[in-house]
């Protein structure tokens, strides 16, 4: 199966980037190339670094950015250790970095990895098979406060302390071993009258897959990490696509813009913390009507931006 992932606002985070034809670049969540593919276009002397940790991923942007040579550098990690990654390679500061937190139509469509309530397949939803955490493990072995405030505060589910309860209930009798099987748990643990809005297991899905791979965790610790990274006038380019993350971001960005914490009476700043840049985006950059109606995927897709002093 070919990887397909729709590359969301990828002309508004082109025009973001501000790519200078010499610069380095790095994209932490590579996916299948697409926003890597137009940042290379636009290199002469530049240098290109793609992170992913998924194999599939790496295989597919490598022969998409054959192409460009020894222009480009493939690294299969996890974007928060980008640091070290780079650093290996001689790379210390970049010109421009890039994320795109969505899950890619080629990780959702392959019945086998597990991560969609449309396909009946084992629990998995590992974006990096070699670790030893799955979905499985997730679903059978948390306890049942445990998976309630994931499902609550990962899935946003009004209903997760009735789906935990059911959850446990169930594999009392046996493992729950696939979606399809998780899939009637949930439905049971949701009223009939509450599951016209899209489907039951969407919200508990999103949490189990942001736990299994500590997305959240991930984000909020490698973004001051990268605006340190960045050369001055740099700019930091993050997609998010649940409010989760884009708060995250938000409150990242705010933080390394205006990072004082002397007491607001205070006639002057006293703390010594400097601004590390400016926040560019003041209110998310969305999609546009044509980007919606090609991708649907995209309609909870927002781009910030962060510029280094």
């Amino acid at each position: 199966m070919e990887f397909k992932h729709y590359s969301v606002l990828l002309a508004e985070t082109m025009e973001q980037l501000q790519i200078k034809p010499n610069g380095i670049y790095v994209d932490g969540t590579l996916g299948g190339g697409g926003h890597a593919y137009e940042v290379c276009r636009r290199l002469t002397t530049g240098r290109f670094y793609g992170i992913d940790q998924d194999e599939d991923a790496i295989a597919a942007a490598g022969a998409r950015l054959a192409p460009f040579g020894s222009a480009v550098t493939l690294i299969r990690d996890n974007y928060c250790n980008m640091k070290a990654a780079l650093g290996a390679e001689g790379v210390e500061k970049a010109d421009g970095i890039l994320l795109d937190l969505g899950v890619s139509s080629y990780q959702l469509d392959r019945q086998e990895r597990g991560f969609s309530y449309r396909f009946d397949a084992p629990l998995d939803m590992r974006m990096d098979r070699r670790q030893a955490l799955t979905a499985r493990e997730i679903v059978n072995r948390y306890s049942e406060s445990d998976l309630y405030h994931m499902i609550k505060d990962y899935g946003e589910e009004q209903f997760a302390k009735n789906i935990a309860k059911h959850i446990v209930k169930a594999r009392a009798d046996k493992p729950i071993e696939t979606t399809y099987e998780l899939n009637e748990i949930i439905k049971a643990a949701i009223p009939a009258k509450m599951r016209r809005d899209g489907h039951p297991s969407k919200r508990t899905f999103q949490a189990i897959r942001i736990e299994c791979n500590r997305e959240l965790e991930v984000l909020q610790n490698s973004l001051d990490d990268f605006i340190e990274m960045l050369n001055p006038k740099g700019r930091l380019c993050v997609i998010t696509f649940h409010s989760l993350e884009d708060r995250i971001v938000k409150t990242a960005f705010r933080r390394n813009e205006t990072p004082c914490i002397c007491p607001p009476e205070f006639p002057v700043c006293v703390c010594g913390r400097v601004t590390k840049g400016t926040v560019v985006t003041r209110k998310p950059i969305l999609p546009g009507e044509k980007e919606l109606a090609e991708n649907s995927r995209s309609k909870s897709a927002k781009l910030r931006v962060f510029q280094k002093a």
